[in-house]
């Protein structure tokens, strides 16, 4: 129903501006409102745009803070000029699934910084596994854990470390790291921008002006990709 008044109400804004404004603004929205009872399959179209459209205004307002990476959290080119924005969960089957459409995307733009957000929401062992992603990234190996991570295909503290050690990492300065203060910020921090975004899952992508969610392909992604780069 609240869907439903505020469509009916977006639509009676509309035809005011649009055919000039009634003496009676309600009856017009009446009529809207009709409309909608008697064509009910335009409200998920309608809700899609409207979600949308908050997403875009919402991103506005923090993209720079959204597009500035934990140092060394990044994939592709990292002086790329075109920037793709993944927020992830080591625990996501949907985020392993769409690592390899983010390599085959760097493979083909090499003009691609992809910003990994690591955003620990799903299982008790994502936030530890965030934080080993994080010191990784401040070793300059952020790439090999992120992969050798994703390839373990289950996510407790053995698999964590075993992910570590495949990406070479120095585990005494790591485990120092993901207990520091910046680390457990940058956790903060990715929760703070998924929740102004209305990000409740992962993975969610952002390019440019244009917020996605779910494992929607290497395809749909190489679309947002050029058309941010066009923008």
């Amino acid at each position: 129903m609240i869907l439903l008044m505020a469509v009916a109400a977006a639509l009676g804004w509309f035809a005011n501006r649009q055919l000039g404004a009634p003496r009676d603004r309600a009856a017009v929205e009446e009529i809207v409102r009709a409309y909608i009872l008697e064509h009910p399959e335009i409200l998920p179209e309608a809700m899609e745009n409207l979600q949308r459209n908050q997403g875009r205004n919402q991103l506005a307002q923090v993209r720079e803070s959204v597009e500035q990476p934990f140092p060394g959290a990044v994939l592709g080119n990292p002086s790329g000029s075109v920037t793709l924005v993944e927020f992830t969960d080591f625990a996501c089957g949907y985020c392993r699934h769409s690592v390899e459409d983010v390599a085959k995307l760097t493979r083909e733009n090499p003009d691609l910084k992809v910003v990994v957000r690591e955003l620990p929401i799903i299982s008790p062992h994502s936030a530890e596994a965030a934080k080993m992603a994080l010191a990784a990234a401040e070793q300059g190996k952020y790439a090999a854990f992120h992969k050798a991570m994703f390839a373990a295909g289950q996510l407790d503290a053995a698999s964590i470390e075993a992910a570590a050690r495949r990406a070479g990492l120095d585990l005494e300065r790591a485990r120092k790291v993901a207990a520091s203060a910046p680390v457990a910020a940058e956790l903060e921090r990715n929760l703070g921008l998924a929740q102004t975004l209305g990000i409740g899952g992962t993975p969610s992508w952002v390019a440019g002006d244009e917020l996605i969610s779910g494992a929607v392909g290497v395809d749909r992604l190489a679309e947002a990709v050029n058309a941010a780069r066009a923008s």
